[in-house]
């Protein structure tokens, strides 16, 4: 009975080593998913607090240049003057919303790098078992 045992120790070891190479690839990949995710989460984050800051300021500018224009042309042409101000408000909000359409529209990266990686690693084990 020992000399089976003695006989299974050099088949059960190279199994052993596999299984723990395995697990800690997956274990890499796994680590690469989530500093992927951090990174994504960080980037949207600044993303939509500089989008939120530009935006008000812009609007705020705009609104003062709206008033501007109005008090300086009260006695002459007020209504013109506020109407081409929406006119303008109005086309440049439906160009921020063609805008936020088209980002919507592109493809996500999310994960390349770690999908990348998955795939070299399936290649890299083709090649070693294949023929």
């Amino acid at each position: 009975m020992a000399a089976l045992n003695e006989d299974q120790q050099p088949v059960s070891a190279p199994l052993r080593r596999l299984g723990a190479s395995l697990l800690a690839l997956g274990r890499i990949r796994l680590e690469l998913f989530a500093i992927e995710v951090q990174e994504e989460k960080d980037r949207i984050a600044s993303l939509l607090l500089w989008a939120v800051v530009a935006a008000l300021l812009v609007g705020f500018g705009l609104v003062m240049a709206v008033l501007l224009i109005t008090v300086a042309l009260w006695d002459t042409h007020r209504l013109l003057a506020l109407g081409l101000a929406t006119l303008l408000l109005g086309g440049a909000a439906l160009y921020a919303l063609l805008q936020v359409r088209r980002l919507v529209a592109l493809p996500a990266t999310l994960f390349q790098a770690s999908i990348a990686e998955l795939r070299e690693d399936a290649a890299t084990l083709r090649r070693e078992s294949g023929p």
